[in-house]
C-alpha cells in the first residue's frame, strides 16, 4: 500500500522539479544510489521496471526506504499494463509512470488514488490522458519528438497542461533552462544524472553533489524574475 497520497506525490514532484529514474538488478547498488539521491536533497525516485525479478528488488527497496529514508517518495516506472501496475502497487509503489498512456492503468490508479504519470507523444494522447484525470503527462522520448519546440507548441493553446519531458534532459544549465523556459512542470532524468562511470566506481559522493547542485539550479531557473 502506498505511504503517500497522490496529492503529496504531485506536490513533491512539482516542488523538486526533477524525477530521478534508475534501475539495477543489484540491490546493494540500488540502495547506494537511493541514499546518494536522498542525501543530495531529492524527495522522489522512480525505480524503472526493466529487468527480470525487478519486483523483488523493488520490494526490498520499499522496506529499506521506509526504514532509512521515510520522507522519500518511491514509485515505479516503465509500466505499460494494469496487471504490472497492480503488482507494484501491492508492493508499496507511491506512483506509477508509463512510457505510454494506458487507460486501464489510469483507472486502476484512480481507483486506488495513486498518482499516474502516463507517457504521451501527441496532443491527442495528452488530451485523452487529461480527460481521465492525468495531472502530469510524461513527454517521451522528448528529444526525438521535437524537444522544447513541441512543449511550446502544446502549451500555447493548452497552458493548463503539466508536462514532464524524459529523454534528452541533462543536468547542465543550458539544457535545464531550455526545458523550463519552454514551460515544463518538471523533468525526468536518468543516466545523465546517475552516471554509469560513477556507479562502476562506487562514487556515490559525486552523485550526491550533482543531485544537490541540479535541484538548486532548477529552483534558480524557476525563480520569478525581478523587475
Amino acid at each position: 500500500m502506498a505511504r503517500f497520497d497522490r496529492l503529496t506525490v504531485y506536490r513533491t514532484l512539482l516542488g523538486d522539479g526533477m524525477l530521478p529514474l534508475f534501475y539495477s538488478p543489484d540491490v546493494a547498488l540500488v540502495k547506494g544510489v537511493t541514499a546518494a539521491l536522498a542525501r543530495g536533497g531529492s524527495r522522489v525516485l522512480e525505480f524503472t521496471n526493466r529487468g527480470d525479478f525487478a519486483i523483488q528488488v523493488f520490494g526490498e527497496l520499499v522496506q529499506h526506504c521506509a526504514k532509512n529514508f521515510p520522507d522519500l517518495v518511491l514509485g515505479v516506472g516503465t509500466i505499460e499494463d494494469a496487471p504490472t501496475a497492480a503488482l507494484y502497487l501491492a508492493h508499496g509503489a507511491n506512483f506509477v509512470v508509463g512510457p505510454n498512456f494506458n487507460p486501464e492503468v489510469m483507472r486502476l490508479c484512480n481507483r486506488r488514488k495513486v498518482a499516474y504519470v502516463p507517457g504521451c507523444s501527441s496532443v491527442t494522447e495528452i488530451a485523452n490522458a487529461e480527460e481521465l484525470g492525468a495531472e502530469i503527462v510524461k513527454f517521451f522520448p522528448a528529444d526525438a519528438l521535437g524537444g522544447t519546440e513541441f512543449i511550446k507548441a502544446v502549451l500555447g493553446p493548452r497552458p493548463w497542461t503539466r508536462i514532464m519531458p524524459t529523454g534528452g534532459v541533462s543536468p547542465d544549465e543550458a539544457n535545464l533552462r531550455g526545458w523550463f523556459e519552454a514551460g515544463v512542470a518538471c523533468v525526468g532524468m536518468g543516466s545523465k544524472l546517475i552516471r554509469a562511470d560513477w556507479l562502476k566506481a562506487g562514487d556515490f559522493a559525486s552523485l550526491e553533489n550533482l543531485t544537490r547542485e541540479t535541484l538548486a539550479l532548477i529552483q534558480t531557473i524557476r525563480a520569478p524574475k525581478k523587475g
